[in-house]
């Protein structure tokens, strides 16, 4: 079992033992996304459970998602979900390493692209899949493409 993995599944047991019930439902939630990739990663050939940069990644959409609710929900004028859904990227950041500002970013993916030897927008698949592995779950991925683009000349 992978080190994030152990640390899900060991932080829900304290939140149960505490009776945190919206830390616990978080974490629940978590888990059940976290199977359910193992599940849909699945071949005839590879039963291998996903990766840590997978999950990394996951949580990464799990908190996209919420944003995107908080938004709905202010607009709709139901402020209570809006603070639920926050709760919610509180929990799940804790398993996120540490943000990366976008200077830092900015100055790995120049890197990366000088590394790969990329010189236009055709190689973007190409640095998008090392930038993914090097910046997974510490930057945006879509704010990643736009730095890609931009320093691609695009």
């Amino acid at each position: 079992m992978s080190d994030l993995r152990s640390k899900i599944m060991d932080e829900m047991k304290t939140s149960m033992k505490a009776g945190n019930a919206a830390r616990t439902s978080t974490l629940r939630m978590i888990n059940a996304a976290i199977k359910q990739k193992d599940i849909d990663s699945r071949t005839d050939t590879n039963k291998e459970l996903i990766a840590d940069g997978a999950i990394l990644s996951l949580l990464q959409s799990m908190i996209k998602q919420r944003r995107e609710s908080i938004a709905l929900y202010e607009q709709g004028a139901r402020p209570e979900l809006a603070a639920k859904e926050a709760e919610e990227i509180k929990v799940i950041e804790e398993f996120l390493p540490a943000q990366m500002s976008e200077v830092e970013a900015r100055k790995i993916i120049a890197e990366i692209i000088a590394a790969t030897g990329a010189t236009g927008i055709k190689d973007m698949g190409k640095v998008m899949g090392a930038v993914k592995e090097k910046l997974s779950g510490q930057f945006d991925t879509a704010e990643a493409s736009r730095l890609v683009k931009e320093l691609l000349g695009a």
